[in-house]
């Protein structure tokens, strides 16, 4: 380091030990309190942070927007749904990889759900909730735990609030909900917010606080929210040099999340040599081993029993289970009556 950049570090430690404004020392009965934007200045009073505003604001906007994309393009440690609490491997944010239980709120992978299923079938026992084993709750019951757990301020069951709403149309409802949702930190409810103003649905469009919305559910490790910022700072800008930077790196950290639409938009941009084969080659294992990471036997075995069903009638299903059990038996495993 210069002369020069030493005396330039210890000018600026010794201003944090002033109030920017007026200039007086941080003694024992004056206090300094650092810029609530930014951590360029402090000030000792409220008035003295006013009257320095019109001088600091422009290098106060210019930080606070450094800070907030260190916070924003920094790699999340998984996705905003955390861990199966059962086989406490990732969970697959893909809707039809989870489901909510109603019962207690928590997210369960479609392996354990299945797991269970087998469990309760083998040992003949009644259908409950694999994580707190208590019996699986009618619509009706549902509907009371979600708004007992939504006056006790549960994120997650005020978002199914939300979605409740919103499935009945009653659109002012459900983004009240959202909102509240929201500001108790569910990603979910932060990219469904940001979805809907940056597309103007339901809503009147705008677009900031869209972005704002989106930020945070990527903050929050949501991989959807991610892919959408990388859209549309790709095509919502006409900077696209600088913005081109800043879509692809949300497309690494979605990769890394384990996101298709990521990796597979990265792997378009390097066959257009858009970035370079190393780029590319780091978050395609990046992907794979998030890939990985979410799969297990149970979760296996699930998607090839959907894929069966995808491909074969109920009536052919429902064939193949006759041979093998009893009628009981059969009546067990499927969701639909046997005639």
């Amino acid at each position: 380091m210069s002369g020069t950049d030493d005396f330039l570090e210890e000018e600026g430690a010794a201003d944090m030990h002033c109030c920017a404004s007026c200039g007086i020392a941080e003694v024992d009965d004056v206090e300094l309190k650092k810029c609530g934007d930014c951590d360029l200045v402090r000030y000792c009073s409220d008035k003295c942070q006013q009257d320095h505003r019109p001088e600091h604001e422009e290098k106060c906007k210019e930080r606070a927007a450094e800070l907030r994309d260190e916070i924003l393009f920094r790699q999340p440690e998984g996705t905003h749904l955390g861990d199966c609490p059962i086989c406490c491997l990732p969970l697959n944010p893909m809707p039809t990889e989870f489901t909510l239980m109603a019962c207690c709120s928590k997210f369960v992978c479609i392996g354990c759900e299945i797991a269970n299923g087998v469990r309760e079938w083998q040992s003949k026992i009644s259908h409950a909730c694999p994580f707190c084993r208590q019996p699986v709750p009618t619509d009706s019951e549902a509907e009371v735990n979600n708004m007992e757990r939504a006056a006790a301020n549960d994120p997650v069951a005020i978002r199914e609030m939300g979605a409740s709403h919103f499935h009945k149309e009653d659109w002012n409802a459900a983004m009240e909900f959202y909102s509240r949702a929201a500001a108790l930190g569910d990603a979910d409810a932060n990219y469904k917010i940001g979805s809907h103003y940056c597309e103007g649905t339901y809503v009147e469009k705008d677009e900031e606080k869209g972005l704002y919305h989106l930020e945070e559910a990527a903050i929050a490790g949501h991989p959807d929210a991610r892919y959408e910022l990388a859209h549309y700072e790709l095509f919502q800008y006409d900077d696209i040099g600088i913005r081109a930077d800043r879509a692809v790196k949300h497309l690494i950290i979605a990769a890394k999340l384990g996101n298709d639409k990521a990796i597979q938009t990265l792997r378009h941009c390097y066959t257009t040599e858009f970035i370079s084969k190393e780029v590319y080659a780091a978050s395609l294992r990046a992907y794979q081993a998030a890939v990985v990471a979410m799969k297990s036997p149970n979760r296996e075995t699930a998607a090839a029993s959907k894929l069966y069903a995808k491909q074969h009638s109920s009536e052919e299903i429902m064939g193949e289970l006759l041979k093998k059990f009893s009628r009981q038996e059969a009546q067990q495993l499927l969701p639909f009556p046997i005639p």
